[in-house]
């Protein structure tokens, strides 16, 4: 059997046929007049588009500098230009259609309109049930911090959150602020973001294969935005119920777990176990691995470098044992809740597709848990009630949120 270490180096190994990356700094993509407090950074990420039936490359561009500055730079690649790591990847790799084939789905469960999936797990009864799990009444929020000066930890390729003043007590100072009876002054801004740059939800709409979504609907509702599955139907409803800390990194004895390092639905269990717990039907599982909480002790080169996230990994067992269990919701500190690259079949991000979109599981990513994590191994008390209601972005493929723990 394949050691944790050749896993690892195996899940690197496919990384790295998948991503083209510049490690050196390219002046031109710094802001001006800005000074890095580490070497400057460039990652790139491929598109294609087609336009009047002919197949176009797009290359796009985030340049990472002083104060988590992030800009993003497209460069229009020729056709012919050939990315060898792709063809070996397309050439080696199985399609999530063969992947997926077998595994089990939700679809028309709860009607041939439904846009929540597995989230009507959480009926009246459960949420009920669930309250019972406040024992002290200590609160914790999840989500990151948005727009902060030091990063925002997102997805390579995407930009952080920029906070944007408006008007503040300088435009009274110039003599150019607005006149109210009474001579009231006040500060305004707005943010401009991805709404999956945050701790947020995704849409079940958000991701695909065999042009259908969630439920069967056709892929073309997602053009121009979600008309069906979008993140709109999880707000309007909210998340309520009974969640479950599951502290993968501290039940392994680390801090953070490795780049690529997995576990499976058994790993969850004994880890359930091991805090004295036991993972109940429906339950929100809330699992921590450390590595959003590594994000802010390190520069942000070091931990974009060869990028690939610790996570669950698939396999049909894990699939069928999440349909079985009913789970509503799957919450993680990282990026994209499971391993970057299947390190058996290849695969980019197959849960999204086997949980998500077969299943209509929904996926909450970047969640901030340090705190919890820490007071639930203080007083060993690993359920609480878990309420999420994210931002309603009409047709949006995901939004922001603050999800509040009470325990």
């Amino acid at each position: 059997m394949d050691t944790q270490e050749d896993k690892t180096a195996l899940h690197k190994m496919r990384a790295s046929t998948l991503r083209i990356s510049l490690a050196a700094a390219t002046q031109s993509l710094a802001p001006r007049g800005a000074a890095p407090r580490t070497a400057g950074r460039c990652e790139t990420t491929l598109s294609a588009t087609r336009e009047s039936h002919d197949l176009e490359s797009y290359r796009s561009a985030s340049y990472y500098g002083d104060g988590g500055f992030a800009r993003r730079v497209t460069f229009k690649l020729q056709q012919q230009e050939n990315i060898a790591v792709t063809e070996q990847a397309n050439k080696s790799d199985p399609s999530v259609r063969e992947l997926l084939k077998d595994s089990p789905r939700n679809w028309g469960k709860w009607g041939p309109d439904d846009e929540v999936g597995s989230l009507n797990y959480l009926t009246p009864e459960v949420v009920v049930k669930a309250a019972s799990s406040i024992k002290t009444g200590k609160v914790f929020t999840l989500q990151v911090k948005m727009a902060n000066p030091e990063g925002d930890p997102v997805w390579p390729g995407r930009s952080g959150a920029i906070r944007t003043t408006v008007i503040d007590e300088g435009h009274w100072i110039a003599g150019k602020g607005l006149h109210f009876p009474g001579g009231m002054h006040y500060a305004d801004d707005y943010l401009t973001c991805h709404t999956q740059g945050s701790t947020q939800y995704d849409a079940l709409g958000h991701v695909w294969y065999d042009e259908q979504i969630w439920n069967g609907y056709d892929a073309k509702t997602t053009v121009g935005g979600l008309a069906k599955a979008s993140i709109m139907a999880i707000a309007e409803r909210g998340v309520v119920g009974r969640g479950i800390l599951l502290d993968v990194a501290r039940w392994r004895g680390k801090e953070v777990l490795d780049g690529g390092e997995t576990f499976t639905h058994e790993d969850l269990m004994a880890c359930a176990a091991a805090q004295g717990t036991k993972i109940e039907p429906r339950d929100v599982l809330v699992i921590r691995t450390g590595w959003i909480g590594k994000y802010y002790k390190v520069t942000h080169e070091e931990f974009y470098k060869d990028f690939i996230e610790p996570g669950l990994t698939y396999s049909p067992a894990l699939v069928s044992w999440f349909k079985d269990m009913e789970i509503p919701n799957l919450v993680t500190d990282t990026i994209a809740n499971e391993v970057t690259i299947d390190p058996v079949s290849g695969v980019a991000l197959p849960l999204h597709n086997a949980l998500m979109r077969n299943l209509g599981i929904t996926l909450t990513e970047i969640a901030w848990l340090e705190d919890l994590a820490a007071d639930c191994a203080a007083d060993r008390q690993y359920t609480f009630l878990y309420t999420a209601a994210p931002l309603k972005i009409v047709n949006g493929t995901g939004a922001p949120v603050n999800p509040v723990v009470i325990k």
